[in-house]
């Protein structure tokens, strides 16, 4: 990553997501193995457990509300793909605007396989577990690392464990460095005068930095964290990407011209206002309760905000 830029990190990515989805596949073959299930028995299995249930109409005030979920999932997806540099650099790195185009295809129908493939092996777990005695812990994270490393299976599926967790950390991490450092060093450093040893050396310095700060914040996660990871993730994302979604609205919907010393008061203060929204949201809206969506409306706020505090008679012209 240091040295290849983003090509190393489409090979290495590619490699890592290789090796990633034939883990998973490989530990549903042993679990359905272990439990003496054909395919097709696997498959029913899976389709009759409560934990494949998709349609939940039952209650609004529900987070699992099929609604909230679905609008919510949505505006995740714009953000966390479409307005990410993580993201979005593979698609920048390609030749042409076809190709990149092909590209977002191809990655957005496959999230439907993959998803499916790592959702069937939660469900086996669950199942597995239920099967077998086996105490749901409080974390439920913490469930496939006791079935794969605790001798309900064979010794191969912790190799495949501890292999599939190198990759899936590898793949986050070395796109995600190279977003960062790409992100600081061109849109607030500016190393445009300088250089090309200059900004070398700030890179490196940068990119170090960075992986300190990752590993912190790893550590002070793991200590704080009460819920399972993807749901801490996206409960974090709907007040970090908030304003973003609202920022990219602003832009693409208006050509108001804003007034830029605000801006980083109302990305601010949006997420904020969010934050109690949730945690007062049963007592202000009738015992509602703020799902995912919260995203939605941290990007509303932030729109608005801007909206409040644009020249009405000046806009934005674009060559």
């Amino acid at each position: 990553t240091n040295r290849g830029g983003i090509k190393t990190i489409i090979w290495t990515d590619t490699l890592q997501t290789a090796v990633m989805l034939a883990t998973v596949i490989l530990c549903i073959i042993f679990i359905a193995k272990q439990m003496d299930l054909s395919f097709a028995q696997m498959v029913q299995t899976i389709r009759d457990s409560e934990y494949s249930r998709t349609w939940f109409f039952d209650d609004w005030n529900d987070k699992r509300h099929f609604v909230k979920q679905f609008f919510s999932g949505v505006f995740i997806t714009i953000v966390m793909t479409g307005l990410d540099q993580d993201m979005m650099q593979k698609n920048l790195s390609c030749r042409n605007l076809g190709d990149a185009k092909k590209n977002m295809y191809w990655y957005g129908f496959a999230f439907l396989p993959v998803n499916l493939i790592f959702l069937s092996l939660g469900v086996l777990l669950f199942v597995f577990a239920h099967r077998n005695g086996i105490a749901i812990p409080a974390q439920s994270d913490d469930l496939f690392p006791i079935i794969a490393t605790q001798g309900y299976l064979p010794k191969v599926v912790s190799v495949l464990f501890i292999i599939g967790i190198i990759a899936a950390a590898y793949s986050s991490a070395d796109s995600a460095l190279t977003a960062l450092t790409t992100s600081f060093t061109v849109d607030i450093l500016n190393l445009k005068g300088r250089s090309e040893d200059e900004q070398k050396t700030v890179r490196r310095r940068v990119h170090i930095a960075f992986s300190v700060l990752s590993a912190l914040v790893i550590m002070v996660f793991r200590a704080v964290n009460d819920q399972s990871v993807i749901n801490s993730i996206f409960t974090v994302a709907g007040y970090t990407y908030g304003p973003l979604l609202g920022l990219y609205a602003f832009g693409l919907f208006t050509k108001l011209d804003v007034k830029d010393k605000w801006v980083p008061l109302i990305a601010i203060l949006s997420p904020i206002i969010c934050y109690f929204l949730s945690k007062y949201s049963q007592e202000i809206f009738n015992g509602y309760r703020f799902g995912f969506e919260l995203l939605m409306v941290n990007g509303f706020f932030t729109f608005m905000g801007l909206l409040a505090v644009s020249n009405r008679n000046r806009r934005v012209l674009h060559s």
